[in-house]
């Protein structure tokens, strides 16, 4: 966890898709996908509140909890990782559900 800083998210690039790990300023721990849906940007470089980090491309907002998307242009949400603490090891256990990745060509 010394790795994390409150409010902003930190992406491990080694996984594709890549995750992206977030502590919250209330101190909970999350890991989504790191692509946003509507176009390829990094959703660790977003802005974080409220247990959402919000696209910093187009302003789209993700759950960090539930991967759901409520505001456009994107439509789809992100898929949700587990996380445990093991002391200041946050281990994610990774979804098996298909990601849902930005149509192709869209890459910035």
């Amino acid at each position: 966890m010394n790795d994390l800083t409150p409010g902003e998210g930190l992406r491990i690039p080694e996984l594709s898709p890549p995750i992206a790990v977030f502590l919250t300023d209330e101190g909970t721990v999350h890991a989504i996908d790191d692509t946003c849906t509507h176009q390829d940007a990094s959703l660790a470089a977003g802005w974080v509140e409220d247990c959402r980090v919000e696209c910093p491309l187009h302003e789209s907002t993700f759950s960090l909890t539930t991967g759901e998307v409520d505001q456009p242009p994107a439509k789809k949400g992100v898929r949700v990782h587990q996380v445990h603490l093991e002391g200041d090891d946050v281990m994610v256990e990774l979804s098996q559900q298909t990601p849902n990745l930005p149509p192709e060509g869209s890459v910035i």
